[in-house]
């Protein structure tokens, strides 16, 4: 037999034999080994982790956050960064000095030329701060002066996965908090009978080109799990099983829940492990949304004017409109986060065809979210977040008309919007060169853009961290982030 094989047979039996020995306890030069390994998840303790909860580090000027996520990557040459001497560039290819080689994805990288593809849409200029916005945007249009624009945001992720990933956590790798979940964590919740952050997925009107979105984009991370989001469904029960089942009735249920929490807690004291009290704790929230929820899914006692807000579709369930009703009741009734994803913004063809329905979409909407929690006295102290992962090329995928084209991925720059909540409104903020392609004023990077985020919430962002596998984490990461207070009302 090669020896070789022998000397990796008795290192494979010792190393058995050590794993046995330590998993009977037999070795106190191991245990404290692996109590290194595993003291900071709390998992060898019989206490829970030392772990500060921070709540706000200063006054805050918004209480509550209602984020829209278009998923996908909105055209910001279509709708909010005006570039009308490109139409004198039709189809010609764009500068390598514009380019200046950056990372194409696998889409457009084998293309042999970049043609240039001006907006088909008209453009005009909206309050008297001055905004071009597409005409496709009529409503959203008189709300200008409303709203804090962002026309330099940028990214270094170039696919959607690791694009979403960075813009919701910071990170382009999984398993980070989300920003719902920070805020969480810092902030608590002001009703305990609805979780402090809700997740809500729109149906687009056109399904022509999905994007997948999944639960890890609203995972708590390394945060205890209490701080996930919980998912509204659109169809059926908002939440699966909220209800009780035929022939339970609620003294039976309370009487489970009780013995259910007495074998937790007993579970808690053997392993010390602190998803055991997370999951007694969504017990609870679960028994006591019995009584809410269907409160606050019943829109039935809306009155007329709501629907003249949003538009008749906000009554169909599912709807983005729906779903923006949905974001004011929510934060009307003291839900910290909510985020609305609304998917098909991903125009690598037929842009012509499927934005105006894209539009169609969120246009109405979004203006009668404005125009509701003013009216309610919430707007002030609600931040309202539009925005996608990244933008869309200047030049063509694929074959290019001037009734249609596609749009590649663009990381460099991108636009996005804040309202209310102490957003600076009538702000045009960061300006791109003459083909929406590099940013030649004001950058905003990610994690200065959540640096911001958070200290509208009364949050510093430096200050709010938790501590995991020996280091103290935070939603802006380890690179300098700053607040951008121009964007500060």
């Amino acid at each position: 037999m090669n020896p070789d094989n022998h000397a990796l047979t008795a290192a494979l039996r010792d190393a058995q034999t050590r794993r046995q020995f330590l998993a009977r306890g037999g070795s106190a030069v191991g245990y404290a080994a692996l109590a290194s390994l595993l003291g900071g998840s709390g998992l060898l303790s019989a206490d829970e982790p030392a772990v500060h909860k921070p709540g706000p580090h200063f006054p805050a000027k918004a209480k509550q956050v209602i984020y829209l996520h278009m998923v996908g990557g909105p055209s910001q040459l279509d709708l909010f960064d005006y570039k009308p001497d490109l139409v004198k560039m039709y189809d010609k290819d764009l500068p390598e000095s514009i380019r200046n080689g950056q990372r194409l994805t696998t889409m457009t990288s084998g293309q042999t030329r970049f043609p240039i593809a001006p907006t088909k849409f008209g453009f005009h200029q909206q309050g008297t701060c001055g905004m071009w916005l597409s005409d496709l945007l009529p409503n959203l249009g008189k709300k200008a002066d409303d709203i804090c624009w962002m026309r330099s945001m940028s990214t270094e992720a170039i696919n959607h996965e690791p694009a979403i990933c960075a813009m919701q956590t910071g990170n382009q790798i999984t398993g980070r908090p989300c920003i719902g979940s920070w805020v969480s964590y810092a902030l608590g919740t002001t009703n305990p009978n609805l979780p402090p952050f809700v997740v809500l997925v729109a149906t687009p009107s056109n399904r022509e080109q999905e994007q997948a979105i999944s639960g890890r984009l609203w995972s708590s991370g390394y945060l205890p799990g209490e701080h996930a989001g919980v998912s509204f469904r659109s169809a059926g029960d908002p939440i699966l099983f909220i209800n009780n089942p035929p022939g339970v009735a609620p003294e039976v249920r309370r009487t489970t829940l009780d013995g259910i929490g007495k074998l937790n807690d007993i579970s808690y004291r053997q392993t010390g492990d602190p998803e055991t009290r997370t999951r007694s704790g969504q017990y609870e929230m679960a028994y006591r949304m019995q009584s809410s929820v269907p409160e606050l899914t019943d829109l039935g006692k809306e009155p007329a004017s709501t629907w003249q807000l949003y538009g008749e579709e906000a009554k169909k369930p599912g709807t983005f409109a729906n779903s923006a009703l949905m974001a004011r009741r929510l934060v009307e009734r003291g839900v910290r986060f909510v985020q609305v994803y609304l998917n098909n913004w991903d125009h690598h063809s037929n842009l012509g065809g499927r934005m105006p329905s894209q539009c169609k979409d969120v246009d109405q909407a979004c203006a009668g979210l404005i125009d509701d929690l003013r009216s309610r006295g919430l707007l002030d102290s609600t931040l309202i977040v539009w925005g996608g992962e990244f933008g869309r090329t200047v030049y063509s995928q694929g074959g290019l008309s001037k009734d249609n084209y596609g749009r590649d991925h663009h990381p460099r720059c991108f636009s996005m919007w804040m309202a209310g909540g102490g957003a600076k409104a009538g702000q045009i903020y960061g300006e791109t060169d003459d083909f929406s392609y590099n940013i030649v004023k004001d950058p905003i990077l990610i994690r200065d853009y959540h640096a911001t985020l958070l200290h509208l919430l009364g949050l510093d962002h430096e200050r709010l961290t938790y501590r995991y596998q020996g280091l103290d984490g935070k939603l802006t990461g380890t690179e300098k982030a700053s607040v951008i207070k121009a964007l500060l009302a």
